[in-house]
């Protein structure tokens, strides 16, 4: 190893050894030949003393190799974790000078959107930045331990899987070796992952990317990371204390909070008495470190498009009716109500659930109500429908988002403050330009001809 130690490890009772720290220089104070340098890495700071001439500038990319000494009596700094001991550093290395920074690597002074996410490379230098996607990554860990502890397979589902028109608009991929044919980028893992509970794996989660081609806001990116499961042989009930126990064990095991109550509102109570089904259950909304969960149920299994004249799915055409409704079905689609449930946190949905279909003659009436008759939904997903010819359990499970949560339990609504490389609200990556244009053969090898519309040109040009 080129280091002993980090830069936020050493403490007086390190005084007297010989250590080797690497980082990024963060400041540079001099006092004639004698130098002092905060040195910065993820972990910390450690003041290191060097005596005599140098080039060294802020941002280089260093090592120094010295003894640790305790620091003279008034000279501490409290505010850091080494803040009682400096490096008297004999040498240095520089493994990589820097140009002088675009922006500012500083949690006092933060640059414009564009230009961090333009330079993220150095915006992911801020402590800040550091601590919120180390803190992603404790919630992440107490998201796994959880599960496992709960006797859940993690199984990853397929990136490459068949488009479907239903929903929020699909990232297409051409196939190359399959000329004219589409794979999609999956908006979540759905039919794979209850195709897995007539497999038999009854406990299923994972931590999946999920993609969607739809328009940007501060809580939504056109990728994101939800914790997905599914478990086969449960009631609506039994899916919403299961999640419910994950949330405990992560606000307990991350941040040592006790959660209270998970309200529990129907979808009509919650829309009488707060207008929303996405209510926010707070009794101080300007306190960040106020957590009021609620879960909301019995969603309508259908929702009237007025434009389009026609049923759509409240959630999506899996779900499944309640029983007491299935007269409604064709004949008063709206009376239906579905096991649909949603958790909510601080007026912000974590996530959506259902208990599912498992009868395809079901699952084929729901279809016809949405205006999919029984040869389209067979060459959709006749898959699925072939699946549960074969015993197909009762099931049920959810999608959390997991940026969501990591950034309301830091108190921020910006879920890109917890995304290591999120996009801009074009839904562009300033920094390596995407998305971009490809060259003609990568074009002509996908067969794929571009019609691009013509650019309007203004009567200004014109003239």
């Amino acid at each position: 190893m080129l280091r002993t130690h980090t830069c936020g490890e050493l403490t007086k009772k390190d005084v007297g050894k010989k250590v080797k720290l690497c980082g990024w220089i963060d400041t540079i104070r001099g006092h004639g030949k004698l130098n002092f340098i905060d040195l910065r890495d993820r972990y910390g700071k450690t003041q290191i003393v060097y005596i005599g001439k140098h080039e060294l500038k802020p941002e280089y990319c260093v090592m120094f190799e010295g003894q640790v000494n305790e620091r003279k009596q008034g000279t501490e700094n409290k505010e850091l974790s080494t803040g009682e001991v400096e490096v008297f550093a004999e040498k240095f290395e520089v493994f990589g000078k820097s140009a002088t920074p675009p922006i500012e690597i500083s949690d006092e002074k933060v640059a414009g959107e564009e230009a961090r996410m333009k330079y993220r490379f150095l915006d992911l230098r801020r402590p800040i930045m550091q601590k919120n996607l180390m803190f992603r990554m404790k919630v992440i860990q107490a998201i796994r331990e959880y599960y496992f502890g709960n006797h859940f397979i993690e199984i990853e589902t397929p990136l490459l899987v068949k488009p479907t028109p239903e929903g929020a608009r699909d990232y297409i991929v051409p196939s190359r070796v399959n000329p004219g044919t589409f794979y999609a980028l999956p908006q979540s893992p759905q039919l794979y992952k209850q195709i897995l509970m007539i497999s038999g794996f009854d406990r299923y989660f994972q931590l999946a990317r999920c993609l969607r081609d739809e328009d940007l806001r501060a809580d939504r990116q056109p990728e994101h990371t939800q914790v997905d499961l599914e478990l086969s042989f449960v009631e609506a009930k039994d899916v919403m204390h299961m999640v419910e126990g994950m949330y405990r064990h992560v606000f307990k095991k991350v941040l040592g909070v006790e959660l209270g109550e998970f309200k529990l509102l129907t979808y009509e109570e919650a829309m009488k008495n707060y207008g929303t089904d996405k209510p926010d259950l707070r009794k101080n909304k300007d306190d960040p470190n106020e957590f009021a969960f609620c879960w909301v149920v019995d969603f309508p299994l259908f929702s009237y498009n007025k434009e389009e004249k026609r049923w759509e799915p409240e959630h999506h055409m899996f779900s499944s009716p309640k029983k007491e409704h299935l007269d409604f079905l064709e004949s008063d689609p709206g009376k239906v109500k579905a096991d649909l449930y949603d958790v909510v946190l601080n007026g912000t949905e974590l996530g959506s659930g259902s208990i599912r279909i498992n009868d395809p003659a079901l699952q084929e009436r729901v279809m016809k109500v949405i205006g999919m008759p029984k040869e389209e939904a067979w060459k959709k997903f006749g898959f699925l429908l072939e699946a549960y010819e074969y015993g197909g359990p009762v099931h049920g499970g959810m999608g959390l988002g997991v940026d969501r949560l990591v950034a309301l339990m830091l108190g921020t609504n910006d879920i890109r403050e917890v995304i290591a490389f999120p996009k801009n609200k074009a839904a562009q990556c300033p920094m390596d330009g995407s998305p971009a244009e490809v060259s003609e053969q990568q074009l002509k090898e996908a067969h794929i001809r571009l019609e691009l519309p013509k650019k309007e040109v203004t009567k200004a040009k014109k003239k």
